[in-house]
């Protein structure tokens, strides 16, 4: 009973306030603009109102995206297991992780890989890659652990070398040599 009325007054007073708060000194019409465009303009100066993209703008930052085609590590490690099918690629999560593989479809045996971007700059320690070994009995009797030994090393080497490639091969591309100007005739 109680909180049924602490609740009808506080619902009350809310709506006192929104309607408070709407209230305003009407404008002088020969002193308003009649386009919404100029009188926006004008709130927005006078600190009276915000836009919603230009708040999404600053949350984005300078206005540059980056895709990830222009991420080499990211485009290194597609190409690298590009013979694998894919569960699960986030970009903005920086992970990647691949389906169930296995060479020979009579083979009990599969893998799975998984690679977390930890970083975007080309270096050892910007992968954490996992590979998981699957073996089945039966379709439905599988043991999965994590596998250790010479592929993590091997796939991590190459997604390296393949996306300092690709950064040469940006730099090269990006790259303008100074070309002087021959002097001008009219010294």
């Amino acid at each position: 009973m109680i909180r049924k009325k602490i609740t009808q007054i506080s619902v009350f007073l809310t709506l006192i306030l929104f309607a408070l708060n709407s209230c305003g000194t009407p404008g002088d019409a020969r002193k308003i603009s009649p386009n919404p465009k100029d009188r926006v303009k004008k709130n927005l100066e006078e600190g009276r109102g915000f836009r919603i993209m230009d708040s999404a703008k600053k949350l984005k930052g300078n206005g540059n995206f980056e895709f990830a085609s222009s991420n080499e590590l990211w485009r290194a490690s597609l190409d690298t297991i590009d013979f694998m099918p894919l569960a699960s690629v986030n970009y903005s999560g920086g992970i990647i992780i691949t389906d169930w593989y296995s060479t020979d479809q009579t083979s009990n045996e599969s893998i799975k890989i998984s690679i977390r971007f930890l970083s975007n700059e080309v270096r050892s320690d910007a992968l954490d890659i996992k590979v998981f070994n699957k073996k089945c009995v039966a379709q439905s009797n599988c043991t999965i652990s994590e596998k250790t030994g010479n592929l993590i090393p091997e796939l991590k080497g190459k997604i390296l070398k393949t996306a300092a490639i690709y950064e040469k091969q940006k730099k090269d591309k990006n790259f303008k040599p100074y070309v002087a100007e021959p002097p001008s005739n009219n010294q």
